[in-house]
């Protein structure tokens, strides 16, 4: 063959042969794509976060007398209540309220969103199941509501010579159960002193009250914590802050605009809404701290604690009160 001359089928290398059919077979499946390899499966959606519980142990007795038990790992009120019901062998809707360092019912010493991490902490359990007959004969009652952080609200002050006060059965530390066999167990301090306040002058209402069991011979069981014992941490120079969202923590004790923001907020909740809260008035206040003006005040105030629906005239008072601990007016 000379240059320039094509080969015929032929004469081409037998390599370069003509396909045969199951050349052409084996040719199709050797050259079909393979599919994509499937991207990584994506992770489950992540569940509502866990917050770690703090590694503390407190000391506990039922207020009317008990032996002392050991707690730890809560994070907030209900989580607490749930720890001292096991302990102590009944069920968490049987706890009223408690104070730390004293059985007493106590105001001053009511457990509330703080705890010293040396505190003794004392569970005062449902007792005497009472009904009064209330008419009011001005626009309040005389009463100053708080709650438990679980469902219940109580009375925490009776102002002298009010409404209420003239019936000596009502005592503070009452838990409210009912407004005219209404019952309001689950409701807010807020919700109970409106539905209170709602009630009309001369038209008599029922109150029925749950007060804490009262201590008998078992008084003296009762024995202050000791300063040290196994997974405790601190100085004393520090609380366990317990929040109704979120995990709880442990912090220095409030400084001194901490503290006493956080009374002139409370005086001003009992002033304007009949209820007295701490952990709420700790809340405003941090919520105001860092605040320029008012407007940026209650725009923070809204986002944390919405359900209230706080009056302008409320939180125009709280702004300047906190802007006079911070000035040093009071």
């Amino acid at each position: 063959m000379q240059n320039g001359e094509a080969m015929s089928p032929q004469e081409q290398d037998p390599k370069a042969s003509v396909p045969t059919e199951e050349d052409h077979n084996q040719s199709q499946v050797g050259t079909v794509p393979s599919a994509p390899p499937l991207p990584p499966s994506s992770p489950p959606p992540p569940g509502p976060p866990e917050y770690p519980r703090p590694r503390l142990v407190f000391h506990t007795q039922l207020a009317h007398g008990s032996p002392t038990g050991r707690i730890h790992g809560f994070t907030n009120v209900k989580e607490l209540y749930a720890k001292i019901a096991e302990v102590f062998n009944i069920s968490p809707s049987e706890i009223l309220f408690c104070t730390l360092n004293s059985h007493k019912v106590d105001m001053q010493k009511l457990l509330g969103g703080q705890i010293g991490l040396e505190d003794f902490i004392f569970a005062h359990i449902r007792g005497e199941t009472k009904e009064v007959e209330v008419t009011k004969t001005e626009d309040a009652l005389g009463l100053t509501i708080t709650d438990n952080g679980a469902g219940y609200a109580f009375i925490k002050r009776i102002k002298e010579d009010s409404t209420i006060d003239q019936l000596k059965t009502v005592c503070v530390g009452d838990h409210i159960e009912a407004i005219n066999d209404q019952s309001i167990v689950g409701c807010r301090h807020y919700e109970v002193a409106k539905m209170l306040k709602e009630q009309p002058r001369g038209t008599p209402f029922t109150l029925r009250l749950v007060g804490p069991k009262k201590a008998f011979d078992m008084i003296g069981t009762r024995t202050r914590a000791p300063k040290s014992s196994d997974g405790k941490m601190g100085n004393g120079k520090e609380t366990l802050r317990l929040r109704s969202k979120g995990a709880a923590t442990v912090q220095e004790v409030p400084n001194e605009f901490e503290d006493r923001a956080t009374k002139k907020v409370d005086d001003l909740l009992e002033s304007y809404m009949g209820i007295r809260d701490v952990e709420l008035a700790t809340t405003i206040v941090e919520a105001g701290r860092d605040k320029k003006n008012p407007d940026d005040f209650a725009e923070a105030l809204d986002s944390v604690l919405g359900d209230f629906a706080f009056p302008d005239v409320f939180l125009f008072d709280v702004w300047g009160a906190i802007g006079d601990v911070k000035n040093g007016r009071m």
